[in-house]
């Protein structure tokens, strides 16, 4: 797995105009392929009177799902230019719409790879990203006396605190840097005199 990767910080619209065509460009977070195609499919019933609505998408933390579509522009001059450049900011999880509605002046092959692409890095400007790191998932079981001093520790020291359970134990769902565990591992046994257990789970991504 990445260590980390970057995707759009929320959903939002930029519109350009170059030419006297207007340009729109719809970014999304999208977690899995089917909401990218999903989120284009919107879109692309928001605006059925436009020209074109091209896009592009990037899933997966290694970038391993990649599609574009020119929806009817010259070949390579939308879709690709689009895709290039949420690959060249190293965005994943991410998905893009460019909605064109043509204003009556011929760009060019150029123009149009320029238009598209650029439109998608100045909508990635207005956004924003955010990075999401990779952790392992842990639990920490400790008993009710000494639970809400060790959850406010946790929080104290930018331990990441995904969920608290109260059972007849407390069990505490946390993120851990892979490189940090076992001087977790340490602080814990220090901090609650070796009465919590932890137990570590599988991968997973959050915010940094």
């Amino acid at each position: 797995m990445q260590e980390q990767y970057r995707t759009v910080a929320r959903a939002g619209v930029h519109e350009s105009e170059i030419n006297r065509s207007r340009f729109l460009c719809s970014l999304a977070p999208a977690a899995t392929e089917q909401e990218a195609q999903e989120f284009v499919a919107r879109v692309r019933r928001e605006h059925p009177a436009a020209t074109h609505n091209c896009f592009a998408y990037v899933i997966g933390a290694d970038a391993s799902v990649q599609k574009a579509s020119d929806d009817g522009e010259p070949g390579g001059t939308a879709g690709v230019p689009m895709l290039q450049m949420l690959m060249r900011r190293e965005v994943r999880y991410t998905a893009a719409v460019v909605t064109r509605y043509y204003g009556g002046v011929k760009l060019g092959a150029g123009g149009l790879i320029r238009a598209y692409g650029g439109v998608v890095g100045e909508a990635l400007d207005a956004l924003g990203t955010r990075t999401r790191q990779r952790f392992r998932l842990a639990t920490v079981t400790v008993d009710h006396q000494r639970a809400g001093k060790l959850e406010n520790d946790l929080r104290a020291t930018g331990t990441a605190v995904r969920e608290v359970w109260y059972g007849e134990a407390v069990v505490i769902d946390v993120g851990l840097p892979d490189a940090g565990v076992e001087a977790f591992r340490a602080w814990l046994a220090d901090a609650t005199a070796g009465a919590a257990v932890l137990e570590l789970g599988g991968e997973a991504y959050g915010d940094v």
